[in-house]
């Protein structure tokens, strides 16, 4: 795993640079699916930091050392922890805990909500046998429980609808204003 980030620019910088990979099994890149989650969560009227969150929640995928095709391997690399982690220098809780805690809300919906599972694309079929499987009762619980379980579920459901392949969204210039001011409130520094 890289360093932790010093400032904004650089998070943005693997975004924009790592993000034209291919994502898993999905017909989409990265950064492609990383924009259509956060246009879902600027359209559905999302906070600065939800929407950083949505920006972002993938991160994990493109700073861990475990190659790109881990799923694939078996390897369940903890995308989630490692960019919570990564981004926590710079991030405040409403941003990095939804994302640290979006591969337990699809648990929780796979076990809570029917129907949810049939949405899941093969790829997050195939990831959620490597994380868990869907949640057992005192798991659903122990996450329910969670300040942030509300916010994760948000980003959950956004997360599964951004894998349209060649939708046009805005560019990552234009989601550059809500991640500088959700690291700016880390800070103390309020956005003017």
């Amino acid at each position: 795993m890289r360093s932790s980030p010093t400032t904004v620019a650089e998070i943005l910088e693997i975004l924009a640079n790592r993000g034209s990979d291919r994502y898993g099994a999905e017909n989409l890149n990265q950064l492609a699916h990383a924009l259509q989650c956060a246009w879902l969560a600027e359209h559905a009227g999302a906070d600065e930091d939800l929407i950083t969150a949505a920006l972002l929640h993938d991160l994990g995928h493109l700073i861990h050392k475990y190659g790109d095709d881990a799923a694939k391997q078996g390897i369940n690399v903890r995308h989630e922890h490692i960019g919570s982690k990564y981004l926590a220098r710079l991030f405040n809780h409403a941003v990095t805990e939804p994302i640290a805690l979006h591969v337990d809300a699809k648990r929780y919906l796979c076990a809570n909500e029917p129907g949810y599972y049939e949405t899941l694309s093969t790829g997050s079929v195939r990831s959620l046998n490597l994380q868990g499987g869907p949640m057992q009762e005192h798991e659903s619980q122990e996450f329910l429980s969670h300040p942030h379980a509300e916010t994760a579920l948000k980003l959950r459901r956004w997360d599964e609808g951004a894998k349209i392949e060649d939708l046009t969204t805005p560019d990552i210039n234009h989601f550059c204003k809500y991640v500088e001011i959700s690291a700016a409130k880390l800070t103390g520094q309020a956005a003017e």
